[in-house]
């Protein structure tokens, strides 16, 4: 394996459109050799999404809170709420419907 290290910093400047929201790609999917890998900052705003909508996570993918509240609804579990700190981790597959409650920053690792 080639050796590949990512670095950046967030920056809204660099953030390019996204199927909701946008993105700042800190590794972008395929860098390094690593298809299934990627990370970087997404934000969206309630405006950017006003209704709650549908999810299928096409890889694995853990998720922090940097700013903002999002109510995430597992198709077959119980409704939380991630704020400020908050984080979760979903296996690729899983189904929830997400609604953006205040403006989000997010970090995220997909795998």
């Amino acid at each position: 394996m080639t050796e590949y290290i990512a670095h950046g910093t967030r920056d809204d400047g660099r953030h390019e459109p996204f199927e909701v929201g946008t993105v700042q790609w800190i590794r972008r999917p395929g860098e390094g050799d690593r298809s299934a890998l990627s990370a970087g900052f997404w934000k969206v705003t309630p405006d950017q999404a006003p209704e709650p909508f549908d999810l299928i996570s096409h890889g694995d993918e853990t998720v922090l809170v940097l700013e903002g509240a999002i109510r995430i609804e597992p198709s077959d579990g119980e409704e939380f709420t991630l704020t400020p700190g908050s984080s979760a981790s979903f296996n690729g597959g899983t189904r929830s419907r997400w609604t953006i409650l205040e403006p989000v920053v997010e970090y995220f690792v997909y795998s």
